[in-house]
């Protein structure tokens, strides 16, 4: 493509994303208030179909963890669904899938959250159910005997029958040497082998109380009515004091560290992490924005650099990816990860260096800006199309506020992304990509491992 199609392409582009950023800077009606108990409650608009989506988020995940203890909060997740003083085990599921509902819950690093997307005139039963398992779940010890062996082969399947996945874990846990970012969610299996179900009680006594859980609703109601239907099931819930419980703040330079790991792979491959701030634990938000963009112009699509230059340019590698989640309660990592074309003899050395040799480059010039624009218009787009849906709307909510955040930035990041400037960009390559702040893993096939 020449200089000329490219611009066309590139003025295109911008000229469809126009209208979506348009609508997009337009804030949809949201509404927020407390429950005298500390319940808070955000309530956005959405009138184009008759559902809403209704989400309870618990301030609690595995950063809370401690040593010998970790597992706790998804473990909790599990028994969330065995009964409460109304209903026996599974029977709120069975409600909820006679009406059409779906329903599911999720724990993260920082949260622990249940979800229901059902008919906006039945968005009382949602609420019931929620509210009756937040003030009087049971916690069965058989229930607990046969869900913690499905929890313990759960994390056999996901984490140490999936060689990616094992390597990952391993690596997580020597990238976050100071917070407890470094506990896997599902927990390490001598904490599960050994978890007992008091031990639930006292997590779900310590942390599960209104004044540490925010309900988001998004879809067809109105905030009156959500009003109404929170102060009735929920506002006679009682409010407890919950531990004291401080940001996963991370060792800003804690010097390069390296692991070799093998694992029942076919390809090598390479994992690296920086040490990095969030938007929760930044001192200028500029800064996160610009790391957003980087991974998005290092990994955005055909044209980012590591696919155009490493992939197809150099056929050093035969993949090559750059991820970054700004939206943590405590410190973050930039990850790249990348393997090696073996079809054309390349080393895991070699993708070394021509990874840094990309990172080098933003460190010495800054992208035009034409590429900026572009990287950023895809971005946009992005956040545009995911937020269409009433459930990724409560999920992004729901994320900031249990994070520290406010769902305030999620109608406020466009016009934060739009701010980035090259030099920005230059910036922040130049502060966070240094190898004091480094972690490298190489995954290796196991048959190596004698070599």
């Amino acid at each position: 493509m020449n200089r000329l199609a490219r611009r066309c392409a590139g003025l295109l582009f911008t000229l469809l994303l126009a209208p979506l950023a348009s609508q997009a800077a337009e804030p949809q009606a949201t509404h927020e208030f407390s429950l005298d108990n500390g319940l808070k409650v955000v309530v956005r608009e959405d009138h184009r179909a008759p559902v809403a989506v209704s989400q309870l988020w618990y301030k609690v995940g595995s950063s809370y963890e401690t040593p010998g203890q970790t597992g706790l909060s998804h473990a909790l997740e599990h028994m969330m669904f065995k009964g409460s003083a109304k209903l026996g085990p599974g029977e709120a599921s069975i409600i909820l899938r006679d009406l059409g509902a779906e329903e599911n819950a999720f724990t993260s690093d920082d949260y622990t959250a249940y979800y229901q997307v059902l008919s906006r005139d039945r968005l009382a039963v949602a609420f019931e159910l929620e509210a009756d398992r937040l003030a009087s779940l049971r916690l069965p010890p058989d229930e607990f005997a046969r869900e913690i062996e499905v929890i313990k082969e759960e994390r056999r399947l996901r984490t140490e029958d999936r060689p990616n996945s094992l390597a990952y874990e391993r690596f997580k846990a020597m990238a976050y040497p100071a917070s407890g970012y470094h506990t896997p969610t599902i927990g390490w299996m001598a904490d599960l082998d050994r978890m007992k179900v008091e031990e639930l009680r006292h997590w779900y006594e310590s942390w599960y109380t209104p004044n540490n859980a925010t309900l988001v609703v998004v879809g067809d109601v109105t905030v009156d009515e959500v009003k109404g239907l929170a102060q009735h099931y929920f506002g006679a819930i009682p409010r407890r004091d919950v531990p004291p419980a401080k940001q996963p703040l991370e060792l800003a330079e804690p010097g390069e560290r390296q692991i070799t790991l093998y694992v029942r792979t076919q390809l090598p491959s390479l994992l690296y992490g920086f040490n990095v701030p969030s938007l929760a634990t930044a001192k200028d938000p500029r800064d996160v924005h610009a790391l957003r963009l980087i991974s998005a112009l290092l990994d955005g699509g055909y044209s980012a650099r590591l696919p155009s230059r490493l992939e197809r340019g150099e056929e050093l590698v035969s993949g090559a990816s750059a991820s970054y989640d700004a939206f943590k309660r405590g410190d973050s990592l930039f990850l790249l990860s990348a393997v090696p074309n073996v079809q054309k003899g390349k080393t895991l050395e070699q993708v070394e260096a021509g990874l840094w040799r990309q990172l080098d480059d933003l460190k010495k010039n800054p992208p035009s800006a034409e590429e900026v624009q572009r990287v950023r218009a895809q971005v946009i787009a992005g956040l545009v199309y995911e937020r269409d849906s009433i459930t990724s709307q409560a999920s992004t909510i729901g994320q900031l506020e249990s994070v520290g955040l406010s769902w305030k930035l999620m109608d406020e990041e466009l016009t934060a992304l739009e701010a980035v400037t090259p030099a920005d960009i230059q910036k922040a390559a130049q502060t966070y990509f240094t190898r004091t702040r480094l972690s490298v893993a190489h995954v290796l096939p196991e048959e190596t491992a004698h070599e």
